[in-house]
């Protein structure tokens, strides 16, 4: 049997921000700092989609991040594909495609300004692109708004925008933060059937969500984060044999939270 390649390790990640004091007010403590992720440990695999499951605040986001170098862990590494996010990280950016509902698309670029443009920073070769292009516009529907600018597509346009511009190098590696939220429900399956045939061409796909059935509908395995620690990290299967994973989840939570729930 072939061995399946570890494509992402995560050894010990921890990351703290500081408060200031009207965050201090907010988040009612003395403390001038705050620890959104705590010696967070975890691999993903080749071929495979994994889940990063947590309520809000949980530190999904600021894992997620951390791993698409855009902020740096106050301690730990992480590994993509051999490329290290705190030593390497230009390598890393050239490995991974992230997506995020934060990433704001300029309202006077148009998607396939947009794509072009991205095209050019990954140094991809003008007749790839083109094809490449070509069919992400085609399967997103996005070829029919291709000049129009993004201040005048719809939510979901503009998340399909988002998310072919995250791929215009063919990256082995996705990240993809809460990749349906904000979207209606047909745009929403569409970015999942998508996130399921990236898996089938031997993609190794990351998301975070807090919805339950999008883990039990395309992940292979889970991690469960809560107050920025894995309290969990399973096969879906194995994890959900004897209960579904809203129950498993809150089992989870209620044993770790106790009178908070």
């Amino acid at each position: 049997m072939k061995e399946t390649k570890e494509i992402l390790k995560v050894e010990g990640l921890s990351k703290t921000f500081k408060l200031s004091a009207k965050q201090q007010k907010i988040e009612k403590t003395n403390s001038k700092t705050i620890t959104a992720v705590q010696n967070l440990s975890f691999s993903a695999y080749e071929g495979e989609i994994f889940g990063l499951l947590g309520p809000n605040g949980a530190g999904k986001t600021t894992t997620l991040r951390m791993l698409a170098t855009l902020i740096k862990p106050n301690g730990g590494d992480a590994f993509i594909d051999g490329s290290s996010i705190v030593n390497s990280p230009d390598e890393v950016r050239g490995k991974i495609g992230f997506l995020t509902s934060e990433l704001k698309l300029e309202d006077f670029f148009t998607p396939n300004f947009l794509f072009d443009f991205f095209s050019d920073l990954h140094k991809v070769p003008d007749e790839i692109r083109d094809k490449r292009k070509a069919e992400l516009f085609e399967k997103f529907g996005i070829d029919k708004f291709a000049e129009v600018k993004v201040a005048n597509l719809s939510t979901g346009m503009k998340q399909k925008t988002s998310l072919v511009v995250s791929l215009v190098h063919d990256p082995d590696i996705i990240i993809f933060d809460e990749p349906t939220n904000g979207l209606d429900v047909i745009t929403a399956k569409v970015v999942t059937d998508f996130l399921l045939e990236l898996k089938s061409r031997g993609k190794t796909v990351i998301v975070s969500t807090h919805i339950f059935n999008l883990i039990e509908k395309i992940c292979d395995r889970v991690g469960i984060i809560i107050d920025g620690q894995m309290v969990v990290c399973e096969d879906l299967k194995t994890l959900t044999a004897k209960k579904n994973l809203e129950d498993v989840f809150f089992d989870i939570y209620r044993e770790r939270k106790g009178d908070e729930v």
